[in-house]
């Protein structure tokens, strides 16, 4: 299922390494904007600012914030960044902002969920942390569609002359992958605090399985890039890596989850792990037999 057909040629081999040296010292200029480009721009500035007032309110509304409202309100709002870096993409024309944007929205709408449960006693109503939930989820869900659905953006981002052709659904899948380090690092993070507080499992047992846990991140970390780089190139051994481990954190991440953070902790840190690797999974499947890193003029 993973296979590839397509032969991939290393980019750089046969060119005078002058003219590589003078292209690594080039600076990149953005492609002149458009009009849908503005409004993509506009709107992905605007979701950045509701990241931040809704994680605001967030915090605003608990009486006592702990560990593990600090740790996950920090990566949400370390979100903001995300959207600043998809911003620039949008402005270069990069054909890999649509699969960036796509896992931003999704990951971002999960990260903040969490935000819409009701709470008792709280400075704020929980309506007005709902209500910013709803705004912040339209957001997203209009990003992705004018990425994926508008063809003035599309033609936007397909404007940059590119040297070697990548397929859009093998972005999509290196860009998913790479997220997975992240998304495993946080729940790793919020049942390091409650190692020191409220436990669910006696310490001789919750501590091996947050060993497994860190390998996990640590296998992560150390082979998705390598692998998901020589998807990019077209080479089949790195889709089945890839492939196999997304298998395996859709299954390791929720019970890891289960285990030390009980079923809350599944909802908010195990399923955006499993949506995402579905994306990738598809994308690897979409994209089988499809030559990539080939120059455009001989795809």
């Amino acid at each position: 299922m993973w296979g590839v057909r397509g032969v991939g040629i290393i980019e750089g081999v046969g060119e005078p390494w002058q003219a590589k040296l003078r292209d690594s010292f080039r600076l990149e200029r953005p492609v002149p904007p458009t009009a849908a480009s503005r409004r993509l721009r506009t709107l992905i500035v605007i979701t950045a600012l509701t990241v931040i007032v809704v994680e605001s309110l967030n915090i605003l509304s608990v009486d006592e914030p702990g560990f593990s409202l600090f740790i996950r309100s920090m990566w949400a709002a370390l979100r903001v960044v995300g959207f600043l870096f998809l911003l620039r993409a949008v402005r270069f024309g990069r054909a890999a902002a649509k699969p960036f944007g796509l896992i931003l929205a999704v990951t971002t709408v999960f990260a903040v969920a969490r935000l819409a449960e009701p709470r008792e006693g709280t400075l704020i109503p929980p309506f007005a942390v709902a209500i910013g939930f709803v705004v912040l989820a339209v957001e997203c869900a209009v990003i992705v569609w004018m990425l994926y659905r508008s063809p003035a953006v599309h033609e936007h981002l397909s404007a940059r002359p590119v040297r070697r052709h990548i397929p859009g659904w093998v972005l999509t899948a290196r860009v998913a992958v790479l997220a997975y380090a992240a998304l495993v690092l946080i729940p790793f993070l919020v049942a390091v605090g409650t190692l020191f507080g409220d436990s669910r499992l006696p310490m001789t047992v919750a501590v091996p399985i947050m060993g497994g846990w860190l390998f996990l991140f640590l296998v992560l970390t150390f082979i998705v890039p390598f692998s998901s780089f020589f998807v990019v190139l077209g080479k089949g051994w790195a889709r089945w890596v890839i492939g196999s481990v997304s298998v395996i954190v859709m299954v390791a991440q929720p019970l890891f989850c289960y285990a030390l953070l009980g079923l809350d902790g599944v909802l908010r840190d195990g399923v955006p792990l499993i949506i995402t690797a579905i994306i990738g999974l598809v994308a690897l499947h979409r994209s089988r037999g499809v030559p990539t890193w080939v120059r455009p003029d001989t795809a």
